[in-house]
């Protein structure tokens, strides 16, 4: 005989990236046991593929979850998190005077918001002469899956990345794809550049859209107030 199933609520959330409204509901015990387990790890793939399945699940497989720009992923989650185990999450997070102690904080986890730098651009101009130039995508999961974090990554991975995230490169009136053109090509592209352009391109990437709360923070021993930034779904995970 079948057992009886507890009818679970349904909310409701506007992407981030783009004004489309998401249905979700809170993840269950098993899908809170896949993150988990991913969480004893204490890798960031494994995280992140746990966060994969539980969007995807919990958004009813209306999205398309592996083609989200990261930040609308870690949005996405977070909200589903707030309304599975609580708003109110409760962090250790080290103090920044002595960077030894630690203090325990509450977040309001509906008050996180993905933030935009006001200088950032997916249009970066290459040589003003030429009008030439690069138009890039954000990462979406497939670079999340691979285990690349842009702020650790080292030159191979960043230009994989790079190549990854290429819409299109642009001279003049001329536009070229970059489905059109193999992951080798692009990268020989960019190695190719001055290093004054490639750092224009690195900053699309140190500016784009973020998961970012500030916190202020009170040392427990020394009664010293600092201000802590949490970025990025690892954080919202400690």
């Amino acid at each position: 005989m079948a057992l009886p199933r507890v009818d679970t609520p349904t909310y409701e959330l506007t992407l981030p990236s783009q004004d489309i409204k998401v249905k979700y509901r809170p993840f269950l015990v098993k899908e809170e046991k896949i993150l988990l387990m991913a969480m004893e790890t204490e890798k960031e793939e494994e995280i992140y593929e746990a966060t994969r399945q539980i969007v995807d699940a919990c958004t009813f497989n209306k999205l398309d979850v592996e083609n989200l720009p990261t930040f609308d992923l870690e949005y996405i989650f977070l909200n589903i998190r707030a309304k599975s185990v609580g708003e109110i999450s409760k962090f250790k997070i080290i103090c920044p005077d002595d960077k030894q102690t630690y203090a325990d904080v509450e977040v309001d986890l509906t008050k996180v918001e993905v933030q935009v730098d006001d200088e950032h651009t997916n249009k970066i101009i290459i040589d003003d002469k030429k009008n030439l130039g690069v138009v890039l995508n954000y990462p979406t999961m497939a670079v999340l899956k691979s285990g690349t974090n842009i702020d650790k990554a080292n030159a191979e991975q960043i230009f994989e990345m790079l190549a990854s995230c290429v819409n299109y490169i642009f001279e003049g009136e001329k536009i070229y794809p970059g489905k059109d053109s193999t992951i080798n090509e692009i990268k020989e592209f960019f190695e190719n550049l001055p290093q004054e352009s490639f750092n224009n391109i690195r900053k699309f990437f140190d500016t784009m859209p973020k998961l970012r709360h500030e916190i202020e923070v009170e040392n427990p021993k020394t009664k010293v107030k600092s201000k802590v930034i949490l970025s990025g779904l690892q954080d919202f995970f400690e």
